[in-house]
């Protein structure tokens, strides 16, 4: 590596993590400003537990902070470092000594892909593992969970509906309703019901184990029968634990969103699930859009443009996030009578590179 090279990296990197910390920190401060009484309304608690509930709140959250804004950090630490080139007139020194100004977005653009993969990593090994604790409220605590499930799909196409204590991995009086599909997709035949006192995760077997559990077919003319264990598939108590909020989807790696997307669930859930799963492909490649449509507007030579270059910047990251994200709320909805999700999910990246290709061709270098 070349000292420009080292050069350029240093400042970007310098950039980057002065962005990170202003933006992560921004947004837990306003979370923060919004929720505060949310961490005090368990009256139990002393001052110090509020507070090391608050650092360990936003320090686990920090992972999905990260995935939301990593395209925007990128950009911002790319706009400081290449601006503060451009007040010191290193750039025409640059070009005086015969270097192209293409070469020095080269180390920039690199460094992005290298954090772009760390997005992928935070977003399929690091989010997923720790989902289970990012999928917890302000007024909860660590390790204390108690909540209903309410009609939440199993491995066997059933419904589950309970309370449920994740300290003791316990389902209480839990209610299942077996299901098999009708002819009509989407559409679903009620078998029959169990109802048991309570139930036990037992994970050598990976089988619910019932406590004076009963099972009542539709239909049927013999009474209720006796059911000692239920098995569920994949639906595990952590699962149960990440999948109670319909936002939590969000939480799972791509791998678990196509094995949720293959039990057939609701029309609106599988386009919701189809949706992540090609966002998840396409969210990386809008956040390194993002950069390259910034970086020839960023590279000027003369400090008195910057202002506007900058402004310009800015406003087509900004459309670049804006469309994304109005892309993520159409790619459920239907569009010809048809729920088309990998077509939403490429717009921003079919309408962006284009631009940043032919903002590239254009640099006066």
């Amino acid at each position: 590596m070349k000292i420009l090279d080292r050069y350029i990296a240093k400042n970007f990197m310098v950039g980057y993590m002065i962005s990170f910390l202003v933006l992560i920190g921004l947004r837990i401060i306003i979370d923060l400003f919004v929720n505060l009484d949310e961490f005090t309304e368990q009256k139990a608690l002393t001052a110090a537990d509020v507070l090391r509930n608050i650092v360990t709140f936003y320090g686990i959250n920090t992972a999905l902070y990260f995935r939301d804004f990593a395209g925007m950090i990128t950009v911002v630490a790319a706009a400081f470092s290449l601006g503060k080139m451009v007040r010191q007139h290193e750039l025409v020194a640059v070009m005086a000594s015969g270097v192209s100004l293409k070469r020095v977005i080269g180390p920039i653009a690199l460094l992005s892909l290298v954090l772009t993969g760390v997005l992928v990593v935070d977003q399929e090994l690091v989010i997923p593992h720790m989902a289970e604790e990012l999928s917890r409220s302000q007024d909860e605590i660590a390790g204390q969970k108690a909540f209903y499930v309410w009609f939440m799909p199993d491995g066997q196409n059933a419904l589950i509906c309970a309370g449920f204590d994740a300290k003791t991995s316990t389902l209480i009086t839990p209610t299942i309703i077996t299901r098999e599909p009708a002819a009509r997709p989407g559409v679903w035949n009620i078998t029959g019901r169990i109802v048991a006192d309570s139930a036990v995760y037992d994970e050598d077997q990976g089988k619910w184990k019932l406590v004076n559990g009963l099972y009542a077919r539709k239909d049927s003319p013999v009474g209720a029968l006796v059911v000692a264990e239920y098995d569920s598939g994949d639906l595990t108590p952590r699962e149960i634990v990440i999948r109670r909020k319909a936002n939590n989807t969000m939480l799972m790696s791509s791998r678990q969103i196509a094995q949720l997307a293959a039990q057939k669930t609701r029309v609106k859930d599988l386009a919701q699930l189809y949706s992540q799963k090609h966002f998840r492909i396409t969210d990386p490649i809008i956040n390194f859009t993002m950069l390259m449509v910034s970086l020839p507007i960023l590279v000027c030579r003369d400090p008195r443009t910057m202002k506007s270059a900058t402004m310009v910047s800015f406003l087509l990251t900004t459309a670049c996030f804006v469309t994304a994200f109005i892309c993520k709320i159409c790619a459920t909805e239907a569009l010809f009578d048809r729920v088309m999700p990998e077509l939403w999910a490429w717009m921003p990246v079919i309408v962006f590179m284009p631009i940043a290709f032919i903002e590239l061709d254009s640099m006066k270098t």
